[in-house]
């Protein structure tokens, strides 16, 4: 697959970050009115659109306010909570020079400000790169991987991972990160609230009041999910295609970085697994193994990166 130009990748990503940042809001207004609609609607003897409205008005700041320390916190501590998820610490110039030697000499060829190098220590073979800006900008490698390929292997997964960073996929996948989780946490905060409740009493009013709780958390896990799958979409499979072009590109070198990935599909799975959502970092995320699990994959089938690698 050629390789579509820098500029023309980084303006896609740039704007499907923008269209992402710019529908979070909507989707905040439409939850919480769905929400108060549900609330009015079945459990008042006397529902009143007014008296949605009006509720909504004086719930829509605290809604608003909450999301967005929510969303801050989020995105400025994302190093540090997929640092948690996956368990990777930095790796020091004099631990694995070897390391350092193959990033530097890729950044200077590249004229690429140097990233930090973190490494997990696993046996699994896999890599992934995160960062908002310049400051944040990392590479991080499993220990497995640093050990089991040679160094044309591992150059071509460093170009890899240094394409999606010079390419802006980084910014747009943690955006998304960001977006999903906040979802999936109301929603799981929503379930575990109607779990609490739905022993305390079997008064009629209770039972009502579970219901309406019920519908609302049904209505929340349902958008969450719907959102997952618009930014699994809006995150196109076709970036992995385009950072392997890429990587072939800066290493002059494809049947390396096929190489390393037929190495890699061997052994993929860290041994303590991070969720789905960080999971779409790696170079390669096999969690998705049914033929419908599939359709919403966040990664092209391995076998056929190498393909595509092997026809340069």
């Amino acid at each position: 697959m050629a390789y579509v130009g820098l500029q023309t990748q980084q303006r896609r990503n740039n704007f499907r970050s923008l269209l992402l940042v710019l529908l979070f809001p909507f989707l905040v207004i439409g939850l919480t009115y769905a929400g108060i609609f549900a609330l009015v609607y079945f459990g008042s003897d006397y529902p009143d659109v007014s008296l949605v409205n009006e509720m909504f008005i004086s719930a829509a700041p605290l809604v608003f306010g909450g999301v967005l320390i929510w969303f801050l916190i989020a995105y400025f501590a994302n190093t540090l909570i997929i640092q948690n998820a996956t368990q990777a610490v930095s790796l020091s110039r004099k631990e694995n020079m070897r390391v350092y030697n193959l990033v530097e000499n890729l950044c200077m060829a590249n004229g690429m400000d140097m990233p930090k190098i973190n490494v997990i220590e696993d046996p699994a073979l896999n890599a992934f790169a995160s960062g908002l800006s310049k400051k944040t900008y990392t590479v991080t490698l499993t220990r497995g991987i640093i050990d089991c390929l040679n160094d044309e292997e591992l150059e071509g997964v460093i170009a890899h991972e240094l394409s999606h960073i010079r390419n802006r996929d980084v910014r747009l996948l943690i955006i998304s990160i960001v977006f999903v989780g906040i979802f999936s946490m109301i929603a799981q905060l929503g379930f575990r609230a109607l779990l609490r409740g739905g022993g305390r009493s079997n008064s009629k009013d209770n039972k009502g009041s579970g219901a309406i709780l019920l519908i609302v958390v049904i209505l929340i896990a349902a958008i969450g999910y719907l959102l997952s799958i618009l930014m699994r979409f809006a995150i196109s499979r076709k970036r992995e295609y385009l950072a392997d072009a890429a990587a072939a590109e800066m290493t002059k070198n494809p049947l390396a970085l096929a190489s390393a990935l037929r190495k890699i599909s061997n052994n993929p799975n860290l041994r303590k697994q991070a969720t789905d959502d960080v999971a779409q970092l790696f170079i390669e995320h096999a969690s998705h193994k049914a033929a419908f699990a599939s359709l919403f994959a966040t990664h092209p089938p391995i076998k056929k990166r190498i393909q595509v690698l092997e026809q340069f």
